[in-house]
């Protein structure tokens, strides 16, 4: 219907012009608000005309179409957003999604590397950059990769966050860094000796590649010190390593996956719950409480290793 379309375009412009939403997600809403809108269409209803009973129906039609929980959820919230703007702009009578009970996403637990598969993550990628035959340029490449996988180990810090990082952030001595994280907050993030040394060896090709000329920014092209490297060259770096070393899945490993790594391993080797939040800078405890869930081996080997009757047969 012409009108449903008109009104579901003045919400997008104004997600994409008064609240900045970003393309991507203007692209998702998109996807999300045309299927409401042909169902719609094919129901011969306006966004007026909708109750709960037809919103209902619209989940249900969804399940049909075995979409997943998860998608079916996302276009739910997109229809509930659709007619809260309606109303708040006084186009719409009255929100059908207001007696609407919310749906709740199954939580998936992310992809993480075992302590072995990230070691040898990160030893391929030092291997490459110890390597001068590849010449100067590939090889401090190959030394950013190296530095870049460090860091996110150690720190647990977002990629987003790493790839921000100022030149002087990991001067020579250093032990943690400031990061500037979700919703413009502070915090300090551990760095190990190996990281350390990372960082260093690769400003120091970088420095010899550019002759000497400065870069605002840690993680930067090697070509274009003026430009810091992106989300899509580190996506893409982390891949080809995953795939040089070896890696049972390089098509899951992500910079993402580094940081889940980093959690893992942590509450694996006793970093209490509280501490891991405020290293990864969550904003509250439940988000970290996945990582109870990933850390299942350490409980079964300490059934297995610690229980009482674990060595006796048990009869009736």
């Amino acid at each position: 219907m012409c009108t449903n379309q008109r009104l579901a375009q003045l919400w997008l412009d104004a997600l994409a012009t008064e609240l900045g939403a970003a393309a991507g997600t203007i692209d998702t809403y998109t996807d999300d608000l045309n299927c409401y809108l042909v169902w719609l269409e094919e129901n011969s209803l306006g966004l007026n005309n909708v109750g709960l009973e037809q919103i209902r129906d619209y989940i249900a039609t969804l399940d049909q179409r075995g979409y997943a929980g998860s998608t079916i959820a996302r276009r739910i919230t997109v229809a509930r957003g659709l007619h809260k703007f309606l109303i708040a702009e006084e186009l719409g009578s009255r929100d059908p999604t207001s007696h609407l009970s919310a749906m709740r996403r199954p939580r998936k637990l992310p992809f993480v590397l075992s302590v072995a598969e990230t070691a040898a993550l990160l030893e391929t990628a030092h291997t490459l950059a110890a390597d001068p035959s590849v010449g100067l340029y590939r090889q401090a490449s190959y030394a950013r990769r190296a530095a870049l996988f460090e860091t996110l180990y150690a720190s647990g810090m977002r990629i987003s966050e790493a790839l921000s990082l100022p030149s002087d952030a990991a001067p020579p001595g250093t032990r943690m860094l400031m990061v500037r994280g979700k919703g413009d907050k502070q915090r300090l993030v551990p760095l190990h000796e190996r990281a350390i040394g990372a960082i260093a060896q690769w400003q120091k090709l970088a420095r010899a590649y550019s002759g000497g000329y400065p870069s605002p920014w840690l993680f930067h092209s090697v070509r274009n010190g003026t430009r810091a490297l992106t989300r899509q060259a580190a996506l893409l770096e982390i891949k080809e390593a995953a795939v040089a070393a070896g890696l049972a899945s390089p098509e899951r490993v992500s910079p993402h996956v580094l940081r889940h790594a980093f959690a893992t391993h942590m509450h694996s080797g006793g970093t209490d719950l509280r501490v891991l939040q405020e290293l990864l800078g969550h904003a509250g405890i439940e988000t970290t409480q996945i990582y109870t869930h990933l850390d299942t081996s350490r409980l079964h080997h300490m059934v297995r290793d610690l229980h009482p009757l674990n060595e006796q047969e048990l009869s009736d």
